[in-house]
């Protein structure tokens, strides 16, 4: 079982265990031993927390110090990451992020030379290299500013047409793609509109971006745009704003990119969502015939479950989505560039395009002192199971750990608006109640 690797990499307090400098070079090491051969290539790429540019110079050093070699694209996404490791034919990538949490955390994503984010198994060997590796001087590692621009150009050329007359809000989160998406948009014909893109190393996701869009959906009325999006702080998902404001989170998107794949003659048998996609989602899609198939969550397993269906297109709730003909992982500048092409395409507002109806649904958040199996939890399986008695054929709950912070989520999911906060409410108290930190 793996203890360092969560859902989405290795994620921490910067500067502590395991994100120290000495067991970060341990993780460069075990990661240029895994690939079995000497003089490997890696690409790396960061957001722009303080501890960043600490953690790929201790990074570099392990993968210097196993005779590998370190290309550095500085502050960019982490899509732009997995694509540059691909084009570039680099043999892993590595984006040094903690995506939505605080500056004060950082993360490691490992990325293969195909792009694509590891399996638990090839973490499970990495993590047991690490326990072998010594730690390695830092190797500073300089940024090689074409590569960034490398990665705009395949945005902006990846579109079935240009944006010209758009007018488009975009919130960085003072995040990985504070130059790069304001960037691509313009290339490709946007007017836009630029807010947080002022990074100062604290303030990534701070009241802004894909956590905190409200700002975002007041600029678009107020500038009177076409759309507006927020990133979260490594640019891997997306929150959408149509020009009337309304917010469209993943499932909307992943529906309305279903719709252009049909209306383009390639319509989809079956579409991956997750296990918290909304049931409304899968009605709507299977009302068009299409099958909502559902993956653990984790835009890697929505990945891992296209590789094994065929399917073109996936996503979470959360905002990753992928267009398997166009990128590896979720890719937040990339999804709000094509959402921005069906607009020019379509000639109608956002707010004029389909929408499905969404059943009301609930997540709570519990932040938890220990993980341990729900069932375990003195006094809460009697209220679970009475929990999922009330909610026999009017809906569902889903119980889950986080993978990359202390939180247990409470989930439910039905037709009755009332009965699904009581429920969620209830069992979401239990859990506090007994792990709450």
């Amino acid at each position: 079982m793996r203890s360092l690797f969560g859902t989405d990499g290795i994620r921490g307090e910067a500067g502590v265990p395991p994100l120290d400098a000495a067991t970060v070079s341990k993780v460069g090491a075990a990661l240029a031993t895994s690939l079995g051969r000497p003089g490997v290539s890696v690409l790396v790429g960061c957001d722009t927390r303080e501890s960043s540019e600490s953690i790929v110079a201790a990074l570099a050093g392990g993968i210097v110090a196993q005779g590998g070699s370190v290309r550095f694209a500085g502050v960019v996404p982490t899509p732009a990451v997995a694509w540059l490791t691909r084009e570039l034919g680099a043999d892993a990538g590595v984006s040094i992020s903690a995506s939505h949490n605080p500056w004060r955390d950082n993360g490691i994503k490992i990325f293969s030379a195909e792009g694509r984010k590891l399996p638990d198994s090839v973490e499970l060997e990495i993590e047991r290299y690490i326990e072998e590796a010594k730690p390695a001087p830092m190797a500073p590692a300089v940024v090689e500013q074409d590569l960034a621009r490398a990665y705009v150009t395949h945005l902006a050329g990846s579109l079935p047409h240009r944006l010209d007359g758009l007018r488009v809000v975009i919130d960085a989160a003072n995040g990985a793609a504070f130059e790069v998406a304001p960037a691509a948009f313009t290339a490709a014909g946007a007017t836009v509109i630029a807010r947080n893109v002022a990074p100062d190393g604290r303030n990534i996701n701070e009241g802004c971006g894909a956590m905190h869009p409200e700002a975002m959906r007041a600029a678009v009325r107020a500038e009177g745009a076409a759309l507006g999006i927020a990133l979260d702080g490594d640019a891997d998902r997306i929150i959408v704003a149509d020009d009337e404001g309304t917010l469209l989170d993943g499932d909307d998107v992943l529906y309305l990119w279903t719709l252009e794949l049909e209306r383009e003659g390639r319509k989809p048998d079956a579409v991956v969502g997750t296990v918290m996609s909304n049931w409304g989602l899968e009605k709507a899609l299977k009302d068009r015939g299409v099958h909502l198939i559902r993956a653990a969550v984790g835009d890697r397993y929505v990945v891992e479950e296209m590789e094994k269906t065929g399917a073109l297109l996936g996503g979470e709730q959360s905002g990753h989505l992928i267009r398997s003909d166009l990128t590896t992982t979720g890719d937040g500048t990339l999804t709000g560039l094509h959402l921005a092409a069906l607009l020019a395409a379509s000639g109608k507002s956002l707010s004029a395009q389909p929408r499905f109806v969404h059943t009301p649904q609930i997540l709570v958040n519990v932040r938890v002192s220990e993980r341990v199996p729900f069932d375990t939890i003195p006094g809460f399986a009697p209220l679970w199971r009475a929990a999922e008695k009330r909610m026999s054929g009017n809906g569902r709950i889903l119980l889950r750990y986080s993978g990359t912070e202390a939180l247990a989520r409470v989930m439910v999911e039905g037709a009755d608006a009332g009965l699904v906060d009581t429920v969620a409410t209830e069992l979401a108290a239990a859990i506090r109640e007994s792990l709450g930190a």
